[in-house]
């Protein structure tokens, strides 16, 4: 029986695992934490359905049950490939496999980076995954002194679309996971007032749209401006100053909780590891691949296969739909050898 490794536990890698052992390949899946399921088992509810995150998750780890087999806290530390067939060492031990599928996925952006925001300063600068957290363990969100806020500022493109940081790009989910969130927010406190801060709107995905003028019709309130600065204000409140770009005034309020939306960064070790393939990362950070159009799964090298938000941001169906698709180009593969 040939053999497939898929570095990395997440959605995208369970899903590839999955398709392949359904194919009749041995596969074995290794995820450097703990526990399976990657950043969406960090959520509690998901786009566009408000599905909680565990169902997807639980669906995908059923599967595990000695092919797909899975090392938690494993970390591939070295892989070579000799003649078609790969080494893969992990605390000394030493795997082989056929083939190879990199789903490393990627990591949230470290928020502290923009210092001026207040994360990690400011009791109650939050971000968005803390935000789910709370969700998970009190169903609303919770301020430093235990009460629930009243006025939460949302603040979109936090490491995305700037250049001070080298995240140009854009993380795809940010709008609509401020918009969700936004709205259970208001579910949750429905005497909150809410304002959302955006550079632009970008709500492509089906549902997406229906959860936009759900939010309007709630009275959340959107503001077209960049957060320029936070400070701290007496009893934990938060002041930020912007620029409301449609009507060119500036804007200054007093909010209970700020909440940034941060964007998706390479995941960490994942340049180690795909140098040692002899492959090269985007000019994004992210794993390249070969063409993007036509085969967005394959890298230049035999044998290697990437997918899901290693390769850049995706969401959650993107991921699944990258999963099977390299199941099937490993397919291919394995059978023309």
């Amino acid at each position: 029986m040939k053999k497939v490794a898929v570095i990395g536990g997440g959605v995208t890698g369970l899903e590839a695992a999955n398709q392949l052992a359904q194919m009749g390949y041995s596969v074995t899946v290794f995820e450097k934490k703990n526990a399976p399921g990657g950043q969406v088992s960090k959520w509690d509810r998901l786009f566009p359905n408000r599905r909680h995150s565990i169902d997807v998750v639980n669906e995908l780890k059923s599967h595990l049950n000695g092919n797909p087999a899975i090392y938690l806290s494993t970390a591939i530390n070295k892989i070579t490939k000799n003649d078609e067939r790969f080494q893969l060492e992990a605390y000394n031990q030493i795997f082989e496999a056929d083939a190879v599928l990199i789903a490393t996925g990627f990591e949230l952006f470290p928020a502290e980076r923009k210092e001026e925001y207040g994360y990690g300063i400011y009791d109650n600068v939050i971000t968005s995954a803390e935000l789910e957290g709370m969700f998970k363990e009190y169903g609303h969100p919770i301020m430093r002194n235990g009460n629930a806020p009243k006025r939460i500022a949302f603040i979109h493109c936090v490491g995305s679309r700037d250049e001070k940081v080298k995240r140009p790009y854009c993380s795809k989910v940010c709008c609509v996971t401020a918009v969700k969130q936004a709205i259970e927010v208001k579910e949750a406190i429905p005497e909150a007032e809410i304002f959302c801060l955006y550079m632009d709107l970008r709500m492509f995905g089906p549902g997406y749209e229906d959860l936009y003028k759900e939010a309007q019709q709630k009275g959340i309130n959107f503001i077209r401006g960049r957060l320029s600065e936070a400070s701290e204000l007496d009893g934990g409140r938060v002041l930020i100053k912007t620029e409301d770009t449609l009507s060119s005034k500036p804007l200054k309020m007093s909010v209970d909780m700020v909440v940034l939306m941060v964007g998706m960064s390479p995941a960490e070790g994942t340049d180690e590891l795909i140098a040692a393939l002899g492959l090269q990362t985007n000019k994004d950070g992210f794993v390249e691949i070969t063409d993007y159009h036509l085969n967005p799964v394959k890298t230049k090298v035999d044998g290697v296969f990437t997918a899901g938000a290693c390769t850049g941001p995706n969401n959650i169906t993107d991921s699944v739909n990258a999963a099977r698709s390299a199941a099937i180009e490993i397919h291919k593969y394995l059978n023309s050898r």
